[in-house]
């Protein structure tokens, strides 16, 4: 019997083929997500109406990972949960197995080549990106050095009109009291080497717009990066007459979603200057202010549109003088919750609540322009379900969403590969199915020009 190492253990793993290595599972206990490349052996593992994340690796690496994940758990990083390491595995013929980490899976998330599959403009490539630097300037102000920053490292929700990037791998990280600009820039080496070869992958498979430069894109994440982290953390000097641009400062690490814990001001010895210089940040300024209010627990952009969207609430109503408290529970009462509850059942798996309600105000604003008049909340919201919503694809892979590997009277052709589609049904079985990622992952020299090709990989499944 194996052991498992879990602060929140769920006694359905238990009875799982342990005993047998990973790639060769039975897939009544696998579900089809797409993912990205991968140096280990990952499954997702379905337990009733849960969805876990399974990557078989060497023990003393799965046990460092497990407890990197809750440290960064711990401290608010957004990045996926860790569950539990199976260790002690031994096979039917006596030989030793690697161990196996297990990580919840994280709903509405999405690997970036799914995002990339239908094509994508320039601009929500650069969400994308800016997504990600605001994940590796959180992580750095935490102390935390990643070591292999990568697009496939990384799980994109959307929030809002953007997205929020998740860390999925925490394999090779280090989490320190504060990183030196060393540490910093290596990182940010890493994440150029890496993100280049990611997106001259997509650029050999077609998936990359003709327009995106790999080469450019990856300096714009440098430059991007510089930017915030200057603004997070960069000494700004001025007049002693010029005290206002303390709080305008504060005001805009508000509106880029942080906090200031700490500012550290200091005057010169005639008073004729002050220098200024935040200390301390903490991200999730929006959201936090939108869970005290109403209990939601929604991504920093999704929190800032709701809040608008509150603000504006209380303003038609002439709310002003009402305690904050309880416009916001009527506001969720009168408009968020009938929103929400509107969706039927069979099309809850497209968007999490937060994300719909942001779309149902947009496509209420274009109906309204459109129609020269202010179409009402839930008229919109009809609309918005009939004419959007039901052709979006499932993005909670979970629950009565969740694309299973064999379901509906229709097998997938490929369960670790999903954009491949569905089997033919006179197409005979060809015993146990292939994981192109890991082929990929394991040939240096998998093309001719040293990427990937991504259409050679599918064929070869």
């Amino acid at each position: 019997m194996p052991r498992f190492l879990s602060a929140k253990p769920d006694a359905r793993l238990i009875p799982l083929p342990w005993d047998t290595p990973l790639a060769q599972w039975p897939i009544e206990h696998l579900v089809a997500l797409p993912r990205g490349i991968s140096r280990h052996v990952v499954r997702f593992v379905t337990v009733d109406d849960q969805v876990y994340a399974a990557k078989e690796v060497a023990e003393h690496l799965a046990i460092h990972e497990y407890r990197l994940l809750h440290d960064l758990m711990r401290l608010g990083t957004p990045s996926v949960e860790a569950v539990a390491v199976v260790s002690g595995r031994v096979g039917a013929d006596g030989e030793p197995l690697d161990s196996v980490l297990i990580t919840r899976h994280l709903d509405f998330a999405l690997p970036y080549r799914s995002l990339f599959s239908p094509g994508v403009r320039h601009d929500t490539v650069l969400r994308l990106l800016d997504a990600m630097v605001v994940l590796l300037v959180r992580l750095h102000l935490l102390g935390f050095m990643w070591g292999d920053v990568s697009l496939s490292n990384i799980l994109f929700r959307r929030d809002a009109g953007a997205f929020a990037a998740y860390l999925v791998d925490a394999e090779t990280g280090e989490l320190h009291d504060r990183l030196t600009d060393g540490q910093r820039a290596h990182d940010l080496e890493i994440a150029r080497v890496n993100i280049f070869g990611d997106f001259c992958d997509l650029e050999a498979g077609g998936l990359l717009d003709e327009s995106l430069d790999p080469l450019g894109l990856v300096e714009t994440i440098e430059s991007r990066y510089h930017e915030l982290w200057n603004e997070l953390t960069g000494l700004e000097e001025f007049s002693g007459s010029e005290l206002h641009r303390i709080e305008s400062r504060v005001r805009r690490l508000n509106a880029l979603g942080f906090d200031v814990a700490e500012l550290d001001i200091q005057t010169s010895p005639d008073g004729r200057t002050v220098s200024m210089q935040p200390k301390v940040v903490d991200a999730g300024h929006h959201s936090r202010r939108l869970m005290r209010l109403t209990g939601l627990d929604t991504e920093e952009n999704q929190a800032r549109r709701l809040l608008n969207d509150l603000d504006t609430f209380r303003a038609r109503r002439q709310l002003q003088e009402v305690d904050e408290a309880v416009v916001a529970h009527q506001w969720l009462t009168e408009c968020f919750e009938p929103v929400v509850n509107a969706v039927p059942a069979e099309l809850q798996g497209k968007r999490d609540p937060a994300q719909l309600y942001h779309e149902v105000l947009d496509y209420r604003w274009y109906m309204s322009q459109h129609e020269n008049r202010e179409v009402p909340l839930l008229e919109a919201t009809a609309g918005y379900i009939n004419d959007v919503l039901r052709t979006l694809p499932d993005e909670a892979m979970s629950g009565d969403a969740m694309v299973q590997v064999e379901g509906g009277g229709r097998r997938l052709a490929n369960p670790y590969d999903p954009s491949m589609g569905y089997a033919d049904e006179d197409d005979e079985d060809e015993g146990p199915a292939h994981d192109p990622w890991e082929d990929a992952a394991a040939q240096a020299d998998a093309g001719p020009d040293g990427v990937l090709d991504i259409d050679a990989l599918r064929e070869k499944g």
